[in-house]
């Protein structure tokens, strides 16, 4: 008998991707006033993105490896803390390099936060439910671009860029407050049965199904993220938006990335091979459309539209692939390495970016991003016939 949906729970984690994600991608939006208030180039200010995604990088798989046999209710509540005191140390730094440094460490949790919320969630609920499980606490990060970024830019464009920083901290502890006293706990361990040894990681057939995960997911990540960690420069320089339109417009992105979060999650269960290359499809088709009419201002926003429609599940689609396809044993791990790639693309993406707007300056932008986005979707088109789940296999028997 299937249990009832734990929607509070749920909620409780939706509300906790909503922060993490507002919290990381927060500098996008403030990008121009950071760069001003600190006295450094745009490019350095995008710097400190690949700077957090680097770090989540370094440090995501050896804190999982070495937090395993912790609570993760209590793990969860501790990385809460370290995003309240990295968010406010962002409020108050004096300099570049502090600013950097509270970067590192809000990375450090980051990536722990998203090696731990995946597997929770896959815990809290049914295996037939997980698909919606998933949908619903990634709904925080879909949120987080419809309210949390533009509110946030709104917030630092009126009066200053340290008080957005400085409000997501309070909202953070706030939430720490919720999450000690609402989640449950769940046991993370896999219990083995009397004489059963644990198989190498390398012998578990889930393996390759999740390492083709990883490799498409730091595909698409590097081409989005070269041009969407720029898109504030891109509309003030190309179609010529005022500044005073940015949040709005980011607003109408958030949204439409919602509306593409819902339709993915309808249509991947029904269509679960060919609901990806469709969607990746779509934001190929947008980036072209930006890059030729980009100097049109209501095709920019069409293009702006489709583009976020499009890749609004694609997060979603392959996070609920990987805890589906992995076997329990190596849950963690598998959400450990997916949050790697998602951020290598991440910080790769605003990498890249920042040296093609120095060479070739910001117009450019989607067309390295179309580049790389062909070579993802070629990938995802060569490897989709791969089988979608792996048979579970999580010890030798005597």
């Amino acid at each position: 008998m299937t249990k009832a949906f734990p929607w509070v729970p749920l909620l409780t984690l939706t509300a906790t991707s909503f922060v993490a994600v507002t919290s990381e991608f927060l500098p996008t939006g403030l990008l121009p006033d950071m760069a001003e208030g600190l006295g450094v180039s745009e490019s350095r200010v995008g710097f400190l993105v690949t700077l957090f995604a680097a770090t989540v990088v370094i440090t995501t798989a050896p804190l999982t490896a070495v937090t395993r046999n912790v609570s993760r209710k209590a793990l969860l509540v501790t990385v809460l803390l370290v995003f309240v005191a990295a968010n406010a140390l962002a409020a108050v730094a004096p300099t570049y390099e502090v600013l950097a440094g509270a970067r590192i460490l809000g990375g450090a949790a980051h990536g722990l936060f998203w090696a731990v919320i995946g597997p929770y969630t896959a815990l809290l609920v049914d295996r037939s439910q997980l698909a919606k499980g998933v949908a619903v606490t990634n709904f925080g990060g879909t949120a987080a671009f419809v309210l949390g970024i533009p509110a946030g830019t709104a917030l630092g464009h009126a009066l200053d860029w340290r008080l957005a920083f400085l409000v997501i901290a309070g909202i953070v502890l706030a939430l720490t407050a919720v999450v000690a006293l609402t989640l449950p706990h769940v046991e993370h361990r896999e219990q083995l049965a009397t004489g059963e040894i644990p198989l190498p990681i390398k012998h578990d057939r889930s393996v390759p199904i999740v390492i083709v995960a990883c490799l498409t997911v730091l595909l698409f990540m590097t081409g989005q993220n070269i041009y969407s960690t720029y898109i504030v420069p891109w509309l003030l320089d190309v179609p010529g938006f005022p500044e005073t339109s940015i949040s709005g417009l980011l607003l109408m992105q958030g949204i439409a990335g919602a509306v593409g979060l819902f339709i993915a999650g309808y249509f991947g269960d029904r269509y679960p091979r060919a609901t990806l290359p469709v969607a990746m499809a779509g934001v190929l088709v947008s980036i072209v459309g930006l890059g030729l009419l980009g100097g049109v201002q209501p095709v920019v926003i069409g293009g702006l539209l489709l583009w976020t429609l499009a890749f609004g599940g694609i997060p979603a689609l392959m996070h609920a692939r990987v805890l589906s396809s992995a076997s329990p044993r190596i849950r963690d791990q598998a959400a450990a390495f997916l949050t790697v790639a998602f951020n290598v693309g991440i910080g790769g993406g605003a990498l890249i970016g920042g040296i093609v707007i120095d060479g070739w300056g910001v117009p450019a932008l989607p067309w390295v991003h179309v580049a790389l986005w062909v070579t993802a979707l070629a990938f995802v088109l060569v490897t989709t016939f791969a089988p979608a789940r792996a048979p579970r296999e999580v010890a030798a028997v005597r």
